[in-house]
C-alpha cells in the first residue's frame, strides 16, 4: 500500500495490479485482510481493496477476472493508456482453498486438435503433449475454461463431450 499512496500522492502515471486470490500467497493459505477472516480463521474485520484505493486517491479502480481473458487483456490495455494513476484487481479465489469447488474436467478432442500447442504457453500442469497433440489430466484439471479461451480449433471441451 506504501507504493500506491506514493503513486496516487506524487500523481505518477501508473497502473498496478492487485492479485486477490483470498490467501496470503506462498506461506500455507492463511487468510488475508479481505477475506473477513483472522489468521486464526475467527471472524474479523474484511479490508475493501477498492474503497481503500479510492480513499487514498485512485479514481480508477477496477476488478477483473483472471479467468476470462479478454476482459483482462481490455483492462490492462485501458489503463496502461489511461493518463492517471489506476488499479486493476485480479480476484479469484485460489482453487486449492478447500471451500472452493473445482468444475467437471475437461478433455481434448483429438480429431479437432491440430497440434499447435497453444495450451501449452498458459503453464497449466494439466495440459501436457502427446503424439503431438494435447492432452489433460482429468485428476489435475479443476474446469477453469482459461484453456478453451486459447484453443482457436474448439478441441478442448467438457469431459464426454
Amino acid at each position: 500500500m506504501t507504493g500506491l499512496i506514493n503513486i496516487a500522492y506524487n500523481a505518477s502515471n501508473s497502473t498496478v495490479i492487485i492479485l486477490d486470490n483470498s490467501i496470503t500467497g506462498m506461506t500455507g493459505h492463511q487468510q488475508n485482510p479481505t477475506t473477513g477472516y483472522n489468521i486464526k480463521g475467527e471472524p474479523a474485520l474484511a479490508v475493501d481493496l477498492e474503497a481503500l484505493c479510492h480513499s487514498i486517491g485512485i479514481k480508477r479502480v477496477r476488478v477483473v477476472d483472471p479467468y476470462d481473458l479478454k476482459a483482462c487483456e481490455d483492462a490492462v490495455l485501458e489503463e496502461l493508456a489511461a493518463d492517471e494513476p489506476s488499479v486493476i484487481i485480479s480476484r479469484r479465489p485460489c482453487m486449492l482453498l478447500k471451500y472452493v469447488k473445482a468444475k467437471p474436467a475437461l478433455a481434448v478432442d483429438e480429431n479437432k486438435c491440430v497440434g499447435c500447442r497453444s495450451c501449452m504457453k498458459l503453464g497449466c500442469p494439466s495440459i501436457s503433449v502427446k503424439n503431438k497433440k494435447a492432452k489433460i489430466d482429468a485428476t489435475q484439471c479443476v474446469g477453469c475454461g482459461v484453456c478453451t479461451q486459447i484453443c482457436k480449433f474448439g478441441a478442448i471441451e467438457k469431459e464426454g463431450n
